[in-house]
């Protein structure tokens, strides 16, 4: 008979185990992700893309030393997460960024992180996020919004008097080969429902033909989807950002939005690959770079896959990217439709079959009105009397 280890004790306690993943940046710490992995991060009020970035990168389970909601305003990461499956543990605190060795082993059960180890050590403790507690949270915000919209409101202030130049006159905006001008534009981001709105919009892409744009990584979902995009935009320095090499090379233009004064530094990879990219510095995003482009071009609409189109999905962006995305909606506005209302307001191109139809209902109506008049009613029997003398004719060939 086997006696029980301790080890084998440890094998059994309760809880989520994984190698732990820690880094105070989100965009630092996913290259170095594997799938199944804990990720660690210092992120309050987590938005929808990243969190969308963590579960893109496999992770199995997400913790944070600061809280996922914190009432400002009624951010859906957390939601996101938690509708996948994902363990969400927040509020561990910023010692735990010390106590939580990178690439350690760990068990998380109701809020606590244990080393995985025979001592099952206390790392750190925070609160489990689950999907009632989400609910309840972002109840809460949702009161919160007016406060957050008064600093959101300077910080838009703020960003446009830096990038005026870039917003009001396009200066910075680069030339690109693709010529848009005139022609429909579909601009893809990576996003929740990003995949399900391209799939609306086959009929129209297939009939319009128009110039599709890539933003990051979006640009392999499309490549997949049949339809490389033309442009790729890049938000530079984040690596895990960088779509595939494959799709970077089907794409006539590659725009790289880089930080002011490091432009070679966030192009190194791309120049590895080969791949040789107008650069716009600049402190708007690179979906927002990507909507002044194609407004710069004259596109003569831009339907967006995947962009912020809601109050609640607006909202719901890094905190850096709010006034830029605001004021490039503003500049871009009277172009820019949701892909969403693309479905309901296109009815489809005129094909020859519907013409033929409609010129056939309308002599079908031409003979049933002139049928019933005198003279249509004499012109029939003249007809009736014609057919009858055709048919006795050919009977006559016949032998």
């Amino acid at each position: 008979m086997r006696l029980r280890t301790r080890s084998d004790a440890t094998d059994v306690l309760p809880g989520h185990r994984g190698t732990v993943r820690v880094g105070r940046r989100v965009s630092n710490l996913l290259p170095r992700i594997r799938s199944g992995d804990v990720a660690c991060v210092d992120l309050v009020d987590m938005d929808t893309s990243t969190a969308q970035a963590l579960l893109d990168a496999g992770v199995s389970a997400v913790l944070n030393v600061q809280p996922m909601i914190s009432g400002r305003y009624p951010n859906r990461g957390p939601q996101l997460l938690v509708d996948a499956d994902v363990l969400v543990v927040d509020s561990l605190g910023e010692a735990a960024l010390t106590t939580i060795r990178d690439g350690a082993d760990v068990r998380v059960h109701e809020g606590a992180v244990h080393a995985a180890d025979k001592d099952g050590a206390l790392l750190a403790e925070g609160r489990e996020v689950d999907g009632p507690l989400v609910q309840r949270l972002l109840a809460g915000a949702r009161e919160g919004l007016t406060s957050q919209l008064d600093t959101f409101t300077h910080n838009a202030s703020e960003f446009l008097r830096r990038e005026q130049d870039l917003l009001l006159h396009g200066q910075g905006v680069p030339e690109i080969e693709t010529a848009i001008e005139g022609r429909p534009v579909v601009l893809v981001v990576r996003g929740e429902s990003s995949a399900a709105e391209l799939g609306d919009l086959r009929r129209f892409m297939a009939e319009q033909r128009p110039v599709v744009i890539g933003v990051d990584r979006a640009a392999d979902d499309l490549l997949e989807a049949g339809h490389p995009a033309d442009v790729v935009v890049l938000s530079s320095g984040v690596d895990s950002a960088l779509p595939s090499t494959k799709a970077l090379k089907a794409a006539t233009d590659v725009i790289a939005v880089v930080p002011e004064g490091i432009s070679r530094e966030a192009t190194a990879q791309l120049d590895r690959l080969g791949v040789r990219p107008n650069k716009v510095q600049t402190q708007a995003t690179a979906e927002d770079v990507a909507l002044l482009v194609a407004d710069r071009e004259q596109a003569s609409v831009i339907v967006g896959v995947g962009v912020a189109a809601t109050l609640p999905d607006f909202l719901d962006r890094q905190r850096s990217g709010l006034a830029s995305t605001y004021l490039t909606r503003l500049k871009v506005g009277r172009r820019l439709v949701d892909a969403s209302t693309v479905p309901t307001l296109y009815s489809g191109r005129l094909r020859p079959v519907h013409l033929l139809l409609l010129v056939l209902a309308g002599f079908v109506a031409l003979v049933a009105a002139i049928a019933v008049t005198p003279a249509g009613q004499l012109w029939g029997e003249d007809i009736a009397a014609w057919s009858r003398d055709v048919v006795d004719y050919l009977r006559g060939l016949l032998p």
